[in-house]
């Protein structure tokens, strides 16, 4: 019995098939079938019941899933407590939402590289409910979203908000909400739902709402006159010292965005427990830097 073999059962388990497994692991599929065997023939049990559908644990495969995943949460504590952090390889698989790809992300992204600079790093971009359901089905193993993840299976990171401030276009000096378009994030995100339910009270029927997944193109919308709208001060910070923007006060505030660095907790990972503490200190740091 190798460390190979655990490794390989521990995530066919978890991901509930070769394929899936075999992806994880950036092996082929019968390498991952390969291993299996081997380890149900030395075992002499088998450890998964084949059908048409996901693999489901027999109950030796379940007693040797609590073993595996102890086996393999001592081998990554040796290498963290006792390894030369340098050394750790393999792939990290990071999600972003857009906010903090254009704040802090790239600070995190060179801490992290000087810590684990042989480690590769697979970067997705996209709204949190995205990043969210990547996380729940391990195809993630740190996602910074607008947080917390409810889960039991998560662990959360609290990491610094980020204040909302309204904008408009300098050369268009038109506030009246029920003149003019607001656009806000994406209409599957917690800020377009409570901006739309607050501005629906404030306004009534003449509001417009417009929505789009990409900060930079909202804030070039906002510059180019057709609409305003409230976004984090720091991201809109080029157009403010461009010119093409100013703030303005409609009367209320949005409620600010508040971002968690999370990961799941078991099986545990000293890597993206350390890398969700990086990213809590460089985000603080960021902050500290951009008020407001």
């Amino acid at each position: 019995m190798t460390f190979d073999q655990i490794r390989t059962f521990l995530w066919v388990a978890r991901l509930g098939g070769f394929r899936k497994a075999a992806e994880r692991l950036h092996l082929s599929q019968p390498a991952v079938s390969t291993r299996i065997s081997n380890l149900e023939h030395e075992l002499k049990v088998p450890l998964f019941e084949r059908g048409p559908g996901d693999l489901v644990l027999t109950k030796h495969g379940t007693l040797l899933l609590s073993y595996a995943e102890q086996m393999l949460f001592v081998e990554e504590e040796i290498k963290q407590r006792v390894a030369n952090p340098s050394e750790t390889e393999g792939l990290f698989r990071v999600g972003a939402s857009e906010t903090v790809a254009q704040a802090w992300l790239p600070d995190f992204l060179k801490s992290f590289s000087e810590k684990y600079p042989r480690v590769n790093v697979d970067l997705t971009v996209d709204i949190s409910i995205n990043l969210r359901a990547a996380l729940l089905e391990r195809r993630l193993d740190l996602a910074f979203l607008m947080g917390p993840v409810s889960e039991f299976s998560v662990e959360n990171v609290d990491l610094p908000p980020f204040d909302l401030h309204w904008y408009r276009a300098t050369a268009n000096p038109q506030t009246n909400l029920a003149e003019i378009p607001v656009i806000s994030y994406s209409t599957q995100t917690r800020p377009y739902r409570e901006l739309v339910s607050e501005l629906t009270r404030r306004v009534g029927p003449k509001l417009r709402i417009y929505s789009s997944a990409s900060l930079s193109a909202s804030l070039k919308m906002i510059a180019a006159g057709i609409a305003v709208g409230p976004y984090p001060r720091a991201l809109a910070n080029a157009f403010l010292e461009s010119g093409q923007i100013v703030e303005f006060d409609p009367g209320f505030t949005p409620k600010p965005l508040f971002f968690t660095a999370s990961y799941l907790s078991e099986p545990r990972s000293f890597l993206a427990e350390t890398s969700a503490e990086i990213a809590r200190k460089v985000a603080q740091e960021w902050d500290r830097v951009h008020p407001g």
